[in-house]
C-alpha cells in the first residue's frame, strides 16, 4: 500500500531529495482517489496515516530567509545594545519606534478567534474589498524600554517623517516630559527605512525642530537593513495589540483606539493611544541650506546609522514653537 501511495505522490515532491523527510503539494483526497482507482479499498483515515508512515509531513511557509546579510549587522546590534545600556544607566529614556501595519476601517474580518457564546459570532462583510473612500489608520508606536510603557499615535493621513516625529512629540508631552524632564538626552532606535529612514532629510530636519523645542540632544540608532522584525516593538507591543483586537472588526477610529488602550501583558505593559487627525503632505523636500543648518554629529562607527542631533544655539519663544509645529497634533 505504501509503495502504491508513493507513485501518485512522487510527481510533485518538494524539498531536498536526499532528506529523510519528504512532503508534497497534493491533498490527501487526491492520493486516496488514485488508490481507489487502482482497485484498492482506501478510507480517508488510512490515506491520512500512510503519508506519515512513508516520511511525509504537512508543512507551511516559514519566514526565516532575511536575504543578504549586511557585513556590519552584528556590530551594529552590539553598538545599539551598548548605547541603550549606557543611556538606561544614566536614567535617560530609550525609545524604540515603528509604524504598525496600515489598517482599513470598516466591518471587515479580523484575524484570530475569540471565545463567545454559541451563536454570537460577529457578523462581518463577506468580501474584503475596501473602497478608496474608507478611512485608513496609520498606528505609529513608541515603546519606552526602560519603563515598559508605550504610546500609539493613530494617524488619519500619510505615514511621513513629519508624522513620525509628531508622534514622538505627542509621547514627550503625554508621558516623557513628566518622567524625563531632568534627563540629559533621548535615545531612539528605529528601522532603517519607512517614515523614520536614515536616508530621509525630512526625518532629521523634523528631529532638529523637536530638539530645539525640548532643549535636549536626541541620539538615533537605526537597525541594519533586513532586520526590521528584530525591533523589540514588534514582539513587545504590536503583537499584543493584534492579540487584543483579534476577531474584532475595526469599524471606527474610536473602536481601534479603545482596543489599543486595553492592551495589557503579564509583564505590566501599559499603552496609551491618541488620534492624530492632522494632514501630513507627501513629497516635502528639505533644501540644502536647511539641511546644513541641522546641528548633527555622526558617530565614528557607521555614522549613517548612528548620529546625535543637538539643540541649536537659538532662543525659541512660545510663539515660535507654535509656528514650527503649526501642522503638528
Amino acid at each position: 500500500m505504501r509503495e502504491a501511495l508513493d507513485r501518485p505522490l512522487e510527481p510533485a515532491p518538494r524539498g531536498d531529495p536526499g532528506s529523510a523527510l519528504r512532503w508534497t503539494a497534493k491533498s490527501l483526497a487526491n492520493p486516496a482517489g488514485e488508490l481507489k482507482a487502482q482497485g484498492r479499498a482506501v478510507s480517508f483515515r488510512l490515506a491520512h496515516r500512510l503519508p506519515h508512515d512513508s516520511g511525509y509531513s504537512l508543512k507551511g511557509n516559514q519566514k526565516v530567509l532575511e536575504g543578504a546579510m549586511h557585513p556590519l549587522r552584528d556590530e551594529q546590534f552590539r553598538y545599539i545594545n551598548a548605547e541603550a545600556g549606557r543611556m538606561l544607566e544614566l536614567g535617560n529614556p530609550v525609545l524604540t519606534v515603528d509604524t504598525k501595519k496600515k489598517e482599513v476601517l470598516g466591518n471587515f474580518a479580523n484575524c484570530g478567534r475569540e471565545w463567545t457564546a454559541r451563536g454570537d459570532g460577529v457578523k462581518v462583510n463577506s468580501h474584503d474589498f475596501p473602497s478608496p473612500e474608507l478611512p485608513r489608520a496609520n498606528p505609529y508606536g513608541i515603546l519606552d524600554l526602560g519603563r515598559n510603557a508605550a504610546l500609539i499615535n493613530v494617524g488619519t493621513s500619510h505615514d511621513t517623517p513629519a508624522f513620525a516625529v509628531g508622534s514622538i512629540r505627542v509621547w514627550w508631552y503625554e508621558s516623557g516630559y513628566e518622567l524625563y524632564r531632568d534627563s540629559g538626552s533621548v535615545l531612539i532606535t528605529a528601522d532603517g527605512g519607512g517614515s523614520n529612514s536614515y536616508r530621509s532629510r525630512l526625518w532629521k530636519w523634523m528631529l532638529q525642530r523637536f530638539c530645539d523645542e525640548i532643549r535636549k540632544p536626541v541620539t538615533v540608532c537605526h537597525f541594519p537593513p533586513g532586520t526590521s522584525k528584530w525591533n523589540k516593538i514588534e514582539h513587545r507591543l504590536f503583537s499584543f495589540v493584534s492579540i487584543n483586537w483579534r476577531a474584532r472588526p475595526l469599524t471606527s477610529f474610536e473602536t481601534m483606539i479603545n482596543l489599543i488602550r486595553g492592551t495589557r501583558t503579564s509583564t505590566g505593559l501599559t499603552v496609551k493611544s491618541f488620534l492624530d487627525s492632522q494632514k501630513y503632505e507627501t513629497g516635502i523636500k528639505v533644501s540644502d541650506s536647511d539641511f546644513k543648518s541641522i546641528n548633527i554629529r555622526y558617530h565614528d562607527f557607521q555614522g549613517d546609522w548612528n548620529y546625535t542631533i543637538y539643540p541649536r544655539n537659538i532662543t525659541l519663544s512660545f510663539l515660535k514653537i507654535l509656528k514650527l509645529y503649526s501642522n503638528a497634533p
